[in-house]
């Protein structure tokens, strides 16, 4: 089994902590987001994954090498890909065309998701979905009475279907996926002016691949800082009973509400944390009160009060600002 993971998009909804690290490297209880993703799939997969391409931007060495070493965690050979220009999913697939052979899960990097299941590799094809109120933001499918999928729409404006498209994709013959994201390309078939993966299932489809809907017991999104702080407090719900808190971690006449995720050399003083917070290395924490937050690694917060917030690497503040979202190396 191999695992694709697109992740060469800015991230302009998540500036500014996307100015200086890229999204899917944000972290989410302590382990970045496309960590997190890989390490779910590798749960839900009957076999061992061979293989990790990740699709990045010009993110640098340092990224590259993080990357191979989540790679590298899971027992897996970690490959890296450029996507130099923005052109559609289906083009950033096709980046890492020569990990297409065989079996492949396609999984793009700004979703997380809950499932207790093994996934069927006996199937032509599965598409993840998840049931949403409000479809029309979404890629959604349909299906027939023997729950093969037998349409996909594009944010339909009218109601057809409430199960949208997750983003985690399984493909029994990779060789096949490949040379129908080769077709668009070759033939320029675009759709709002880029290449889209939707077009190439829907080609495979009317060549016979069964795609059969899979279904996720929760989905969530890291697209905005509002959700990622969500997505973090689910986390840190599902890992309750879990040691997340560092034996080097201070606490000193302070209160931690469970659960919360504090890591190595963080120090906490005269304050009470949680519930629903991360705290990354090397943090201090004084006189504050702060809950349902990210707080990234070297940051200093003194005589505070935050819920719902966001606050980047190397950062001091001590100012009081409730509901924020504020990037790297910010002091106020």
């Amino acid at each position: 089994m191999k695992i694709i993971v697109p992740m060469a998009g800015i991230g302009k909804r998540m500036r500014p902590h996307t100015l200086t690290i890229p999204k899917p490297l944000l972290p989410i209880a302590g382990k970045p987001i496309v960590q997190r993703l890989v390490e779910d799939i590798a749960k839900v997969c009957a076999e061992p994954i061979e293989e990790i391409g990740f699709i990045i931007g010009d993110f640098g060495t340092e990224v590259e090498k993080h990357l191979i070493g989540v790679a590298e965690g899971l027992g897996a050979k970690g490959r890296i890909f450029h996507q130099e220009q923005a052109l559609g999913t289906a083009h950033a697939i096709l980046c890492a065309q020569d990990l297409l052979e065989g079996k492949v899960v396609v999984a793009f990097a700004d979703t997380l998701f809950r499932a207790d299941f093994t996934l069927d590799d006996s199937k032509d094809g599965i598409i993840w979905v998840q049931s949403v109120e409000d479809p029309k933001a979404f890629g959604v499918i349909k299906v027939d009475q023997n729950n093969v999928i037998t349409d996909f729409v594009e944010k339909p404006q009218e109601f057809v279907s409430d199960m949208a498209i997750i983003g985690i994709y399984y493909f029994k013959d990779g060789a096949n996926l490949k040379n129908e994201l080769q077709y668009l390309i070759d033939n320029d078939i675009k759709d709002k002016g880029e290449y889209q993966l939707t077009n190439a299932l829907e080609n495979m489809k009317q060549k016979g691949v069964k795609f059969s809907p899979g279904k996720v017991d929760e989905w969530l999104d890291c697209g905005n800082k509002n959700a990622t702080v969500y997505t973090n407090q689910r986390v840190l719900e599902f890992l309750k009973g879990q040691k997340i808190v560092a034996d080097s971690a201070k606490v000193d006449q302070s209160i931690i509400i469970e659960p919360c995720y504090i890591g190595e050399n963080v120090t906490i003083k005269n304050s009470v944390v949680g519930p629903h917070v991360s705290v990354g290395d090397n943090s201090s924490i004084e006189n504050a009160v702060i809950k349902n937050t990210i707080i990234q690694t070297n940051t200093t917060l003194k005589g505070v009060s935050y819920t719902n917030s966001m606050i980047g690497n190397h950062v001091s503040i001590s100012k009081e600002l409730t509901d924020c979202s504020i990037g790297d190396y910010n002091e106020l």
